[in-house]
């Protein structure tokens, strides 16, 4: 089984959800709701209230060079929005 939680996405909109107890993880394509909660309960000791997921699509992305055009892709992933109980946090810069 793969690891549910890949990375925390820290952008400066993931950082204005944090005052509203929310958090954003990049989560493996295969991983449910319910694996989601589990493993941000676990690994950082904390109540999940609720979680919403979305499949964000690669961009096509187009090079050229001397043999001529060349396009592709960047892979899909899922992105996980974490909304935790009251009087819970999580201190990303501490655990990235």
């Amino acid at each position: 089984m793969s690891a549910v939680l890949i990375r925390p996405l820290l952008t400066e909109k993931n950082t204005k959800l944090q005052e509203k107890h929310q958090y954003a993880f990049e989560v493996s394509r295969d991983s449910n709701k319910i694996e989601i909660s589990r493993e941000i309960e676990k690994r950082f000791k904390v109540k999940v209230k609720s979680v919403r997921t979305v499949v964000v699509k690669g961009k096509l992305i187009a090079t050229l060079t001397k043999r001529g055009r060349f396009e592709g892709r960047r892979p899909d992933r899922k992105k996980a929005i974490v909304t935790l109980k009251e009087g819970f946090t999580i201190d990303l810069l501490e655990t990235a």
